[in-house]
């Protein structure tokens, strides 16, 4: 088999419909549920198949500042080298990322680029992995990686390794992200955390029309720690829209009525604040590159 020596593929960030904290296991982790939602908001990775072995990671549009090297935990670089180790890969990679979702958003965008990455480097290197094998190994980079591995909209549970592919209606949403960032770590350490959530069936989504299952659980404590997120909330309300907190933040949306998504000005915003007006997803990009099973 002749094998492709370059790949360009896209990493599409999420919203969390609902996010509701249900419990804790006893090694620390979280126990959550929430609907996923794929967005048309994406990164872009340029992937060139190299001999040796040898991994290498560029940004084409980077925070960096000249000289300033890649943080160790790069989930591109971690996923890459994930792979080669789960398969004894004696291919390498030259990988540049074009960033375009925000970063400490709550849009999943870093777990959205390791995910694209083992999709791509599966196929660049021949390696023929299915969507169990690939999920394995992107749990290890991540509790989000396993959803966008999966390719469609989901109930999610679990750590975030449960999912059950959901059907949405299509919708637009604006997302507004404020230049500050909360860090995630210090969310769930909070001991302001409400963790004990009642749980909740995928049959109480769909009943409620959505209506039911909205809050946000993090929410509370992330406005405490990034007050810009309490701002976002107060803009899209003072638009009329009710707005809500994706994943950990800082970024917030709402749902718009159709029509409705040309007539918000977003020149009132303060600084630095990013918006957007993104379509849902039925199913990630890449969701036909490896088997199912």
């Amino acid at each position: 088999m002749t094998l492709r020596q370059l790949l360009d593929v896209p990493a599409p960030a999420k919203l969390n419909l609902f996010l509701h904290i249900v419990g804790r296991r006893a090694d620390g982790y979280h126990l959550l549920q929430s609907v996923f939602m794929l967005i048309d908001w994406c990164d872009t990775l340029h992937f060139e198949r190299r001999s040796g072995g040898q991994i290498s990671r560029l940004d084409l549009n980077p925070d960096l500042k000249p000289g300033q090297a890649l943080p160790a935990n790069d989930l591109v670089l971690r996923a890459a080298r994930a792979l080669q180790s789960a398969t004894g890969c004696t291919w390498g990679a030259q990988i540049a990322l074009d960033k375009q979702i925000p970063q400490q958003a709550g849009l999943g965008g870093g777990s959205s680029d390791a995910a694209s990455t083992l999709l791509a480097l599966n196929r660049l290197w021949g390696l023929g992995l299915n969507g169990a094998d690939l999920q394995r190994i992107g749990l290890t980079l991540g509790a989000d990686v396993p959803f966008f591995l999966g390719g469609r909209n989901a109930w999610v549970e679990g750590i975030g390794e449960t999912l059950q592919p959901i059907d949405l209606q299509p919708a637009r949403y604006l997302v507004l992200k404020p230049p500050s960032g909360a860090s995630t770590p210090d969310i769930f350490a909070h001991p302001a955390l409400k963790r004990d959530t009642p749980r909740a069936r995928i049959e109480d989504f769909a009943a409620s029309s959505r209506a039911g299952l909205q809050g946000n659980d993090l929410q509370p404590v992330a406005i405490e720690l990034c007050p810009d997120i309490a701002l976002g909330l107060r803009w899209m309300a003072e638009h009329g829209l009710e707005a809500r907190m994706s994943g950990s933040g800082s970024a917030v949306f709402a749902p718009l009525a159709p029509g409705r998504n040309a007539q918000y000005s977003v020149a009132d915003l303060p600084g630095h604040w990013v918006a957007r007006c993104c379509s849902n997803l039925q199913e990630h990009p890449l969701f036909g590159w490896c088997k199912r099973s």
